[in-house]
């Protein structure tokens, strides 16, 4: 309950500090600023050294890039009928193929399931993280420019994106040094990403003017808390999956967008509006649609 209201205080004191004109008209971009220079590298050296891979754990690993592949298909095929911009349609594919698997999932599944489960839920979040310090960068890249990228240039922006600098320095310097001694501030830093993201989003999140975007909005949500989760699902099925892993990897794609796509979105200029909306709106329909999912994964007996 503590996380959910959380959740409600930061999107709503955002909302209010902008309404107040309290912070300067940009203060959104030096939180932002922090979150991908300081705190999201701190999110790896947390999570990715405590990881022992098996086997039953690829399935938690493929969903991600599975969902990611399948909503840029849908995203593409939507431009196309739809007719909008380069730049929400990179918007929107960042928006409506990466899963907040951390935040909104860690403690849906504490509440759903139990901490232990949280393991699974990790390798999910390490991985979507990693799409998007990688292939998300590319096509934010892509998006926000009219000319035609040179390998050399793309290749340059996304090694030099500090999350994935993180994810590298996070599974090589542990082999080599103990950085246990370090753990508490990885926390301390680490626990900042959910709050200041979340207060980012509330100082964008403006609901005038939604509905003439509810097209692109309706589309992203529809993929993100159903279509996705589904395709999951149906790939399960098809592979003769079952048990807890299973269950909680199609928890986690049932998340509604992750927070720090809408914060690339916007450092990138792809319709940042849009983006911001789908994160919010995303958020309070998650609270139903993950329920409804839960329902599904427990009382269906397919899964």
């Amino acid at each position: 309950m503590a996380n959910f209201i959380l959740i409600g205080i930061c999107i709503i004191a955002g909302i209010l500090f902008r309404k107040s004109k309290t912070l300067p008209k940009d203060a959104h971009k030096g939180i932002n600023a922090w979150i991908i220079y300081v705190a999201l590298p701190a999110v790896s050296f947390k999570y990715l050294p405590q990881i022992t891979w098996t086997n039953e754990l690829l399935f938690p690993a493929f969903a991600p890039v599975c969902v990611w592949l399948l909503g840029w298909v849908f995203i593409t095929l939507y431009t196309r009928f739809s007719k909008i911009s380069r730049a929400t349609s990179g918007g929107l594919k960042l928006v409506s193929s990466l899963s907040n698997t951390s935040f909104i999932g860690f403690p849906l599944i504490i509440a759903y399931f139990s901490e232990k489960e949280l393991a699974i839920a990790i390798i999910c979040d390490q991985v979507t993280f990693t799409l998007l310090s990688t292939i998300g960068i590319v096509v934010a890249i892509r998006s926000a420019q009219k000319q035609t990228l040179s390998p050399k240039l793309v290749i340059k922006k996304v090694l030099t994106f500090p999350p994935l600098i993180g994810c590298i320095l996070a599974l090589t310097l542990p082999k080599f040094i103990n950085l246990s001694s370090l753990d508490v501030l990885f926390d301390k830093l680490a626990g900042t990403v959910g709050p200041l993201a979340l207060f980012s989003i509330g100082l964008q999140l403006k609901f005038g003017g939604w509905f003439s975007e509810i097209k692109h909005i309706s589309a992203a949500l529809c993929y993100k808390l159903i279509l996705a989760p589904l395709a999951v699902s149906l790939i399960a099925l098809l592979l003769g999956m079952a048990g807890v892993i299973t269950k909680i990897t199609i928890f986690e794609m049932a998340m509604p967008t992750l927070l720090t796509a809408a914060v690339v979105a916007d450092q990138y200029n792809l319709n940042p509006k849009v983006s911001n909306l789908v994160v919010g709106i995303g958020i309070l329909l998650s609270f139903i649609t993950t329920a409804i999912w839960w329902l599904v994964l427990n009382y269906s007996g397919l899964i």
